[in-house]
């Protein structure tokens, strides 16, 4: 017997909100590619496709991301499900988004090309397909709620960085100018950024210290009771 045989059947997809941070330009960029098929047909779109019958949503968009990256175990969560019944005028898909953060200069550049992936700024995105634009949109959201509480910030930065690209990080990702002095108080005072010899000297003379992220330190700090808050003004 053939059960749930009196209802139609959907199709389920997923699509990824890949966020890379430009260090040189100081801002928050979007993995975009140009759909290769009808409907929509060469216009911007997320990374997505359609979910397997053998695997669960996690896995599609584990499996999408890997083979527009080239990378595995990168910071990946799911954040909505879109449902509207004219989403998508191809047929009727229900999509599962996914808020991505990985390094730009980690990707698989050979993968990427083939793909036609293109890094594309925040604030210049172009028209993207279907409800694309409204899953970005809430994607930046909460990365902007949870980067206040949790430190997925340092997913964006190379290993080491200085205390200025940390914060023009987190201003590119507020999309708002952050109190210097209120800002490296704050994120010193829970000890979690171990300081480095040596020295930033391509932007000023003097030279800027290297400091990484000690995610041991940030463990002891949350076990101790303690709460990570970078909620700055």
């Amino acid at each position: 017997m053939k059960l749930y045989s009196e209802y139609r059947r959907h199709l389920n997809a997923v699509d990824c909100i890949i966020f890379g941070y430009d260090i040189l330009e100081k801002e928050i960029k979007l993995l975009l590619i140009k759909r290769s098929f009808e409907p929509a047909r060469g216009l911007w779109s997320l990374a997505g496709g359609f979910v397997k019958e053998i695997e669960s949503l996690d896995e599609a968009a584990s499996r999408i991301l890997f083979q527009l990256t080239g990378l595995r175990d990168v910071y990946l969560e799911q954040s909505y499900t879109f449902g509207d019944i004219d989403r998508d005028p191809g047929a009727r898909v229900i999509s599962t988004s996914y808020r991505a953060l990985i390094k730009i200069t980690d990707i698989d550049r050979k993968l990427s090309e083939v793909s036609g992936a293109h890094w594309q700024s925040l604030e210049r995105l172009p028209h993207l397909i279907f409800d694309h634009g409204p899953m970005v949109e809430r994607a930046l959201a909460e990365l902007q709620i949870q980067i206040k509480v949790k430190p997925v910030g340092f997913e964006l930065l190379p290993e080491k960085f200085t205390l200025v690209q940390l914060q023009d990080l987190y201003e590119a990702i507020y999309q708002k100018d952050i109190d210097k002095r209120n800002f490296r108080k704050k994120i010193l005072s829970m000890n979690i950024l171990e300081k480095l010899d040596e020295k930033e000297k391509e932007t000023s003379k003097k030279g800027a210290f290297y400091y990484r992220f000690n995610r041991e330190s940030y463990e002891t700090y949350i076990k101790q009771g303690f709460d990570f808050s970078l909620d700055v003004n």
